[in-house]
Formats: C-alpha cells, structure tokens, sequence
C-alpha cells in the first residue's frame, strides 16, 4: 500500500507568521508549543502535517518503547536506564522517522499518559507500563485539531509535560517516567468556542491567520492546490529541493541553538518590553528569549539581536496581551505592534553598544569560570 503523500511545507502560500512559528519551535521544542486558530480552510493542519514531514531523521536507543536520544542518558526513560546499569553499554542505535501522532478530541487521561498495571505488580512483582500518546510522541510532534474542543484536565497535561519534557506516572506507590520531549501544535476556530486563559497562556506562541485576500497569491493557491490534486508525487518532487534545504537548516539550527548567546542588555529589552505592555507572569520572558535564541540559530548566528527579540514577541505576547489588562480595546495591540516595530529597526549596535556587549560577555566567562 503506498503512503499518502503530504503537501509540502514550503508550498504554503503567505501565512509567514504560523510558517515561523512552527519552525521555530522544530528548532527548539523547549519553547512549549504554537497553538494556530483561525477560520476553516486555512492550512492550519496542512502546515502542522507538512512540518512534521520535513523533519530530519533522528538516532534512538534500539528497541526503546520511547525513542530515547542515546546521547542524553539523563533523559533515558527508565527501561533504558535498567538495560544499561545491567551492563548494556553502550546501548544499541537506530534511527527512526520523527513521529507525528494526531490526538483525537475523545482522548482519555490515561490514553494520553499511559497505565501501570497494577493488578499485574501485585500479583508476581513485575511493573508493566502501556505507553500513552507522550510515549509515541517523544522527539517528534504531538497535533491536536479542534483543542479548544479537548477536555481542560487532558490539555493541561499535554501542556506541563510539553514544560517539563518528561511524563512520570505513578499509581500505588509505583512509579514509572519517560521522555515527553516533542512539539505541540493544536489549531482551532474561535467560533466553535475558545480556550480558557490560563490555558491560552500555557502555549508559548498563539498565532492568528484568516483567509488571503491577495488576488495573487489566492490564485497561486488554487494553483498549487490542483497541482498537488491531480499529480501529487510530481508536485512533491517539484518542492523537494526546498523541502531538503529547510529540512538541514533545521537540523543545523538544532545544534547551533545551545550555543547562541545573550547579554544583560537584551534581557532588560525582554522584560522593559514584557513589563510595559503589563503582561502577566514570567513565562512570556522566558518564551521570547528562547525563541529569540532558535531565530537566530536558524539564521546561523551565535548572538541575539533586537530583531530576534522582536520575531520572537509577535509570536509570544498577543495573546497574552489580549487577555490581560488591554482585552477591552485593541490599544495594547497597538501599542505591541508600535514597539516591535521599533525593536525591529534595531538590527545593528554602534561601537559602544558592541564593546559593552563585549565586556558583559567576558564578565559573564569569568563568573562561570570561578564557578567551577
């Protein structure tokens, strides 16, 4: 049976704002996910599936239920951390497809966690788990269409192990933990009834998009649309030179992510600009420095500019802007939209600005050195 061919991620037309925000977040999954809501027929699922199609291919321990990186034992769920302490090591290596899984809307909290047999450890001492939805979508990308529609309790533990990127299942005094490391992407129609806030504010990015009204680019859609109807493997094999392209600078910026830096200037730029539009909490702080960092990694630099900040806070504060204390009028809005603009003309720094960056990073080497 041959597999259904995906509509390629560089193929979208327009939509740049979902496009980078899912990229982003294949960068760095630590971001905490995107959730995409706007009118049907959109390609927020069609973008979602071809994202997950594009991603690289990835190393896991051999025969491991949870597709465990080798390279982070301090991650490894417990199966492979009893296999090597038994003197498997080091423990075998394959590679695997990044997963997608789709969650159905009916999805129960044990279907999304996984069970401990309890009955079973009692009886003859053994501890069997039933790997849940987190289990199948470790390292790759867990999609839920229609979230808005999801049980509140199931969606916040999707949401706290999208956070802590592990699942710990615990029943009669047994325990049992694993890897949940993936992207969360849920898309939804604010018609058919919105989120609660404080778990709209749970996902890292909140993006808005509603149908093209550009003559041109509403053409080109119904262009590609038919072409990929009527010869979809052609149409695939068109884009793939683009697919591949994005696909390695992906991979690259997954490396070089760790090694992006940041200076005390840019996190008084984060927190003048967090503070000043009265947004609540710290996490929208810590989203936008992370995203701000997987930007620049994915444009192959190792330090933030004001620019990154900027990309990164027209995915991160909207939607917490909208549901603090400017949600009676689009002033905050436009306020926000005011000041990214202005942190967007900020793309180089003058010779004093660099020779302070400069300095605070030498400060910063010095104080990590004393430390160890």
């Amino acid at each position: 049976m041959n597999e259904r061919v995906i509509f390629p991620f560089t193929a979208v037309v327009g939509q740049e704002r979902m496009v980078r925000a899912l990229v982003l977040n294949a960068v760095d999954p630590r971001i905490g996910g995107v959730l995409i809501r706007g009118e049907r027929g959109t390609a927020k699922s069609t973008a979602a599936r071809a994202l997950a199609d594009l991603l690289p291919p990835i190393q896991v321990v051999q025969d491991c239920r949870f597709g465990c990186d080798p390279n982070k034992p301090n991650s490894w769920c417990t199966e492979c951390q009893e296999r090597f302490l038994s003197g498997e090591d080091p423990l075998p290596v394959e590679v695997r497809p990044t997963p997608f899984v789709n969650l159905p809307v009916s999805a129960t909290e044990d279907r999304v966690v996984g069970t401990l047999d309890i009955e079973r450890a009692i009886q003859k001492g053994e501890r069997h788990f039933e790997p849940g939805v987190l289990a199948a979508a470790n390292r790759g990308m867990l999609y839920i269409d229609e979230v808005n529609l999801l049980d509140d309790h199931v969606v916040d533990i999707l949401l706290d192990s999208a956070a802590m990127g592990v699942n710990v299942v615990e029943r009669e005094g047994i325990s049992f933990s694993h890897p949940a490391r993936f992207i969360l992407v849920g898309t939804m129609n604010p018609e058919e009834g919105d989120l609660r806030p404080q778990l709209l504010d749970r996902f890292a990015f909140s993006v808005e998009i509603r149908g093209i009204l550009d003559k041109g680019q509403r053409v080109e859609i119904m262009r590609r649309s038919i072409a990929f109807e009527g010869e979809p493997d052609a149409f695939r094999q068109y884009w793939l030179p683009q697919e591949l392209e994005l696909s390695k600078r992906i991979e690259h910026a997954r490396q070089l992510v760790e090694e992006v830096t940041f200076t005390q200037r840019d996190l008084l730029i984060i927190a003048d600009l967090t503070s000043s539009m009265e947004v609540d909490g710290h996490r929208s702080d810590l989203v936008i420095l992370k995203a701000a960092r997987a930007q620049a990694a994915f444009e192959g630099r190792t330090r933030i500019t004001p620019r990154d900040i900027a990309m990164a806070a027209e995915l991160a504060l909207p939607h917490r802007v909208k549901s603090g204390p400017f949600r009676k009028s689009d002033a905050g809005i436009e306020t926000l939209n005011t000041k990214i603009s202005e942190l967007k003309m900020q793309t180089t720094l003058t010779p004093a600005e660099e020779e302070t960056v400069e300095r605070e990073q030498a400060e910063d080497e010095s104080k990590k050195k004393a430390t160890r």
